[in-house]
């Protein structure tokens, strides 16, 4: 994969961490459940961030960056807390994955960036009451 095919994928990845959160965040309750809406709210704002910013690289490279879709897959039955925290570490877990990626297909400052940007998903994951993985990100080490 080349550099800018892994900065396409993580956009995308991170097109869908917006718009999914945004959904969790209209599910959960802040005065019932604030710890979960200040988790999901804190993602929301990192991912919206990140994909700004990844939007900006890529047109500085000279690429078209990746547009979002008109809508990604959310489950049904969002009602309770622990499907809320379900769907955020399954939305990590892929964000981690394209980051694994282009930590594979970087170098140097860009890199560095990458694998920041792949510890705090893994650290994320934790906070949804995920378990740890040795190396986040990389399906072929996974212990489930």
């Amino acid at each position: 994969m080349t550099e800018i095919e892994a900065l396409q994928a993580v956009l995308a990845a991170e097109h869908a961490a917006v718009y999914v959160y945004g959904v969790l965040g209209g599910q959960a309750s802040q005065s019932a459940q604030p710890a979960l809406f200040s988790s999901v709210s804190d993602a929301y704002a990192t991912h919206r961030s990140r994909r700004d910013l990844l939007t900006g690289e890529i047109t500085d490279l000279g690429a078209h960056p990746v547009a979002a879709a008109a809508a990604y897959d959310v489950p049904d039955a969002l009602g309770g807390p622990a499907a809320i925290a379900r769907t955020a570490r399954r939305l990590e877990d892929g964000c981690a994955a394209a980051y694994a990626a282009l930590v594979e297909s970087t170098t140097a400052h860009r890199r560095r960036w990458a694998v920041g940007a792949l510890g705090d998903a893994a650290v994320r994951v934790l906070a949804f009451r995920g378990t740890p993985e040795m190396f986040p990100g990389a399906g072929e080490y996974t212990d489930h």
